[in-house]
């Protein structure tokens, strides 16, 4: 029991939303002895970091690897990345693959070595062109007036039909009071800051959880990752929409802790 309590899992959530939600899986996780961390990125739930901050997505990605760095040097942990977390943990993995004893992508992106996130990104963006309207706003820092920067936000009509559809309306609710707009990142730093090596992030064992009623990330495209940059496991959970912590709390969380036993 001693070696389960030491066991952490880092919860690193998608574009818009924060650690807060994954407040039902950290309380499931918790009561089966694990250690969770669940972190916001820059300028996301409450970090302090507002949008205009953001210059980067290596900025956007640090707290995460803060967070890796200060951990003791034998402690490692398991990734859990959503969405646009699965980003997030990719460059992890690749600055710290000894820190990291498995990564999990929770519907999210997974490039590698040889499948960069730029050129699945261009053509995740013409998928969802064709079925919404994917429009971007610009917001102009007032001290500098020089550096405009391009930002998303979602509407509660889109979270409805299309993010939380299976999902409880509290939860609708919650999201629709927290959610922070994102940050577009240039393809230039899109293409410079997310490379992957065989070396480094080649090394970490992965886990692709496939969410078959996501309408963002649709299943298809879930398996088109999987088909050409191969997992080590790929597990299903059904009638999970984009929130699969928030509409299928208890089938994530069984798998979480099947991975924690397996990969640990």
């Amino acid at each position: 029991m001693e070696g389960k309590k030491k066991r952490r899992l880092v919860l690193v959530h998608g574009a818009y939303h924060g650690a807060w939600c994954w407040y039902k899986l950290s309380t499931l996780l918790d009561s089966a002895g694990l250690q969770v961390t669940s972190l916001d990125m820059a300028a996301s739930g409450i970090h302090p970091n507002q949008l205009l901050d953001i210059t980067s997505v290596s900025q956007y990605v640090e707290p995460l690897l803060q967070f890796l760095r200060s951990l003791p040097p034998e402690e490692r942990v398991i990734l859990v990345g959503h969405s646009f977390g699965g980003l997030c943990i990719s460059l992890a993995m690749e600055m710290f693959p000894h820190k990291v004893a498995a990564a999990v992508f929770l519907t999210g992106w997974m490039p590698g070595p040889h499948l960069s996130y730029l050129s699945l990104f261009l053509e995740f963006k013409h998928r969802l062109s064709l079925k919404f309207n994917l429009g971007s706003k610009t917001v102009t820092d007032e001290n500098t007036n020089d550096h405009p920067k391009r930002y998303m936000t979602c509407d509660l009509q889109n979270l409805a039909s299309n993010v939380y559809q299976q999902s409880p309306p509290e939860d609708l609710a919650l999201a629709s009071s927290l959610l922070r707009p994102f940050p577009i990142f240039g393809d230039e730093d899109l293409r410079e800051n997310t490379q992957l090596t065989e070396e480094n992030h080649g090394t970490v064992a992965r886990v692709y959880i496939v969410c078959e009623q996501d309408k963002i990330m649709e299943q298809d495209f879930q398996l088109s990752m999987v088909e050409r940059n191969p997992p080590n496991e790929v597990k299903v959970i059904a009638g999970a929409d984009h929130m699969p912590m928030l509409s299928k709390p208890q089938q994530l969380f069984s798998y979480l802790q099947e991975i924690a036993d397996i990969y640990y």
